[in-house]
């Protein structure tokens, strides 16, 4: 047993409670919870998850979380990314294929103005050709007498008359006229959700245009989720998962932001307003996110 797993099984033991009265609490597997206490952190499904299971085991037992990050350090496991090499090695050969192409990019104008100036040239060419040999062929004959037309009197009176509307077209016309005039159609604006900001782990969005705030969080897997207020009130903190609670809703329509902590993003689908949030950030590379939603109501 480990020093961090001795005191919080002292501190279970001094409140009177037993592993399933933690188990009841924390909603934690109490497989989990014997883990803690032993040290042994190889049952649990990452380092992510034992770092969350030991915060609310503290919780429960009414323990400084933060405090016992900091005394017990070095015997929890820290959350860090192991496959940074391999997201170095991505970003020099992206940065290669970016150089080879601007170098084509610099070409294919060129070449393109080139294709340009040969096809106007070949066009003058033909216009020049076709408009010389027509003048010779079309010489003017003096001798023919220019053609006269003349219209009937009875076909200009046809004419007039299908020309001219009726008064009962007018009349229908100027009442449609005013009937478009009078009844102006409004649309009213379309909900907007938009990524203003992205740094690391952590993405702002701005929700306008809508007349209330709902978040909803759905699990596809299993995933850790805390959905604070803009007071910094936690609304809901806990576990999703397709096989116990699947999904959460909170209503924040009388507040400006809500800030999310989602600890498996690629296991997590958030929606607002029934909208679907897109990641700015992609779960694959970043599996821990902080998400922040800034809304401004309709009036505003």
């Amino acid at each position: 047993m480990t020093e961090l797993g001795n005191r919080l099984k002292e501190a279970r033991l001094a409140k009177g409670l037993s592993l399933e009265d933690l188990q009841s609490i924390t909603k934690i597997q109490k497989r989990y919870l014997v883990g803690i206490e032993e040290g042994n952190y190889s049952s649990m499904p990452g380092n992510f998850y034992v770092r969350a299971f030991v915060k609310q085991y503290a919780e429960a037992l009414q323990l400084n979380p933060d405090e016992i990050f900091e005394t017990y350090k070095n015997e929890i496991p820290a959350t860090h990314n192991d496959d940074l090499p391999e997201k170095l090695s991505r970003v020099k050969t992206r940065k290669t294929v970016t150089e080879s192409s601007s170098k084509i990019f610099d070409i294919i104008p060129k070449i393109l103005i080139g294709i340009f100036v040969i096809g106007a040239a070949g066009l003058l060419y033909y216009f020049f050709v076709t408009n010389v040999g027509n003048n010779a062929n079309n010489t003017p004959n003096e001798e023919n007498e220019p053609v006269k037309f003349v219209q009937s009197e009875n076909l200009e009176k046809v004419d007039k008359t299908e020309k001219e509307p009726s008064k009962e077209e007018n009349v229908k016309k100027e009442e449609g006229k005013k009937t478009e005039e009078e009844t102006p159609v409004v649309e009213a604006p379309k909900q907007e959700l938009t990524a203003v900001q992205n740094s690391g782990k952590n993405s702002t969005y701005d929700l306008k245009n809508a007349d209330k705030f709902v978040v909803k969080l759905v699990s596809t897997g299993q995933t850790w989720v805390n959905i604070k207020n803009s007071s910094g009130v936690s609304k809901f903190q806990g576990l999703l998962s397709t096989t116990g609670t699947q999904s959460t809703e909170v209503d924040l329509t009388g507040e400006t932001k809500a800030d999310i902590v989602v600890g498996r993003a690629v296991d997590t689908e958030i929606y607002v307003n029934d909208q679907k949030l897109e990641y700015v950030i992609a779960p694959a590379d970043v599996v821990q996110q902080n998400i922040t939603i800034q809304y401004v109501p309709k009036n505003e």
